[in-house]
């Protein structure tokens, strides 16, 4: 221990790297939200919706967590789907703790088994994480927590339920204590890696996969071409949402364009909140046939592993 300015001793410093690893919907976005006491991670009840591998800083006095959110593993369709696990499986490359999350609510299965696989390789410390609580009864969760403990080996386990707010403490506490002794990697008021043209794209692509569902999620990406402060203090953000095929352009646009109007005065109120600031909203919908096929637009919209 070293000894801090009044001379007493202060307690050593934690920091490190946390990966929060599972299937699609499993409740990583929302728990790194819960830890963050903010919005930075886009959430929605459509599977697949965390596109980009976030690194977000959550500052303890003891501590530094650098949590890693990534995309759900699962069974790619297409180079994006293939892109996305290479990004969730490149997070446990490298990371101190890999905390693998498993839905309370749903039955734990091969998918499951096929992600405990990955974690169980990697060297890190391993940590399940049982989610969404509040929704199953005492004795559903212990089940779950049972049967996914059998998975793989996991050095400790939790219970959470990052939307009802029980146990996220417990969940960081318990990573905290074995991260290793180290330095504060990046400074104290810096919350996440993302840009500001990421996560004003992912704030967008957030309330497209809110307002339109059926065949429009899976197949919106969102280019942010331009923010432009003015002088009073304003932004003005134009930004393109790309759909695969017309009938999804005229879904996302709406009748007299009263869905694109929706989704952009919806995006427009995170946005300010992320900026302190009002803001200009421009949005456009362009048709990219089978982009996701694409790997060339793939990187244009960030979604690459980095590879």
């Amino acid at each position: 221990m070293e000894e801090n300015e009044t001379g007493q001793e202060a307690a050593t410093l934690r920091s490190g790297f946390v990966a929060l690893v599972g299937r699609p919907n499993a409740g990583k976005s929302t728990l790194l939200n819960a830890c963050m006491g903010t919005r930075l991670a886009i959430t929605s009840p459509v599977a697949q919706t965390t596109r980009r591998r976030l690194r977000a800083v959550v500052n303890t006095p003891t501590s530094q967590l650098v949590m890693v959110d990534t995309p759900g593993l699962h069974k790619p369709k297409d180079a994006l789907g293939q892109e996305l696990n290479k990004s969730a499986l490149g997070a446990l490359a490298d990371v101190d703790v890999a905390a693998m999350l498993v839905d309370a609510s749903k039955t734990v299965g091969t998918g499951d088994a096929w992600v405990a696989k990955h974690v169980d390789a990697s060297r890190s410390w391993h940590l399940l994480v049982i989610t969404k609580a509040d929704l199953v009864s005492p004795e559903r969760a212990a089940a779950q927590l049972e049967a996914a403990s059998k998975l793989a080996r996991f050095d400790d386990a939790v219970v959470v339920s990052a939307s009802a707010g029980f146990n996220v403490d417990g969940f960081l506490d318990v990573v905290s204590a074995h991260l290793p002794e180290g330095p504060r990697w990046f400074p104290e008021d810096m919350d996440c890696d993302a840009t500001d043209e990421d996560l004003v794209s992912e704030f967008i692509r957030e309330k497209v996969l809110l307002n339109c569902r059926e065949e429009v999620p899976h197949s919106v990406g969102v280019l942010v071409d331009d923010i432009d402060w003015c002088d009073d203090g304003h932004a003005s953000i134009s930004a393109t949402i790309l759909v695969e095929r017309d009938g999804q352009k005229a879904i996302v646009i709406g009748h007299g364009g009263a869905m694109v109007k929706r989704i952009g005065t919806d995006a427009r109120r995170d946005i300010e909140r992320l900026f302190g600031h009002k803001v200009f909203l421009e949005l456009k919908v362009q048709v990219k046939p089978q982009w996701r096929r694409d790997a060339n637009v793939i990187r244009r919209l960030g979604y690459d592993s980095g590879e």
